[in-house]
């Protein structure tokens, strides 16, 4: 299989009911994709996610040093909070 990077797609990018809609021409059900308002404006900054790097170095060091504990917890209610939120939207309206 040969993939031809010469191959270009307009597409067309509308705001409906709070999300971002793009398809390409044609118009095709299935070539549609929509954004959450959220993925939208993380595409639209243009910019580098921002993280603390501080944070980062303090965490490296603590698991090189084999003091970094995992709070299972913490992980577990974000996964729950963070898969409610995509079953909440993707309900009809």
């Amino acid at each position: 299989m040969k993939i031809d990077s010469t191959h270009t797609v307009a597409t067309t990018v509308s705001e409906t009911r709070g999300r971002t809609s793009v398809s390409q021409p044609g118009g095709s059900a299935a070539a549609e994709v929509h954004l959450s308002e959220l993925a939208a404006q993380l595409q639209s900054t243009g910019e580098a996610s921002t993280f603390d790097e501080a944070r980062v170095a303090e965490i490296t060091r603590a698991i090189s040093e084999g003091h970094f504990t995992i709070n299972a917890t913490a992980i577990a209610d974000r996964l729950i909070a963070s898969a409610s939120e995509l079953v909440a939207s993707r309900r009809p309206d």
